[in-house]
């Protein structure tokens, strides 16, 4: 796992082998931060990755300066990883839970201003996750969520979908609150 770009920029993290993951490829990873870049002021953002995993997406916020980070995931492999990260890197914006993702929605009541979502491929409950997310209304307004998955599937019958970027054999679908008029 490569931090891309802030202040622990270049720096490889060593995940533990035999952790249940599938981490999001560096070319994607980039992409994504070059769009998160160009619309949003990071260091203002208050974000939610749900299914975390070994935290690379958390800490490649934290590296940008975002400052308060909610990362979420059941294995107590990766929450050990992700914690044992946060400390040798004094990365405080990050707050690991260990949780089922699909309980975590059904009951949290903060909102933020970004959700990112980086489920297993496999797992049936994709759709459930927006369904989630703006029932529970956990955005901020003009907030975003971004649900990365398998380009073979569709995510874009959600009234809240804006679009979906393809990478290879991943994508992320975008949905957003939009702002009251």
């Amino acid at each position: 796992m490569r931090i891309i770009s802030g202040k622990l920029k270049g720096i490889r993290l060593n995940t533990p082998a035999g952790l249940p993951v599938r981490p999001t490829k560096d070319m994607a990873k980039e992409a994504l931060f070059n769009i998160l870049h160009n619309q949003y002021d990071l260091e203002e953002l208050k974000v939610l990755d749900l299914f975390s995993g070994t935290g690379s997406v958390s800490v490649e916020f934290a590296s940008r300066g975002v400052q308060d980070i909610v990362s979420v995931d059941l294995d107590r492999g990766c929450y050990n990883f992700l914690r044992s990260v946060v400390k040798q890197y004094a990365l405080d914006a990050i707050k690991p839970q260990r949780a089922d993702v699909i309980k975590y929605l059904r009951e949290e009541t903060d909102k933020y201003d970004l959700i990112f979502a980086d489920p297993p491929y496999d797992i049936a409950e994709i759709p459930l996750i927006p369904q989630l997310v703006f029932e529970r209304e956990l955005l901020n307004p003009g907030g975003v969520l971004i649900v990365e998955h398998h380009t073979m599937k569709k995510l874009a019958d959600h009234p809240n979908f804006v679009e979906q970027r393809k990478y290879g054999y991943s994508s992320f679908s975008f949905f957003e609150l939009k702002e009251p008029e």
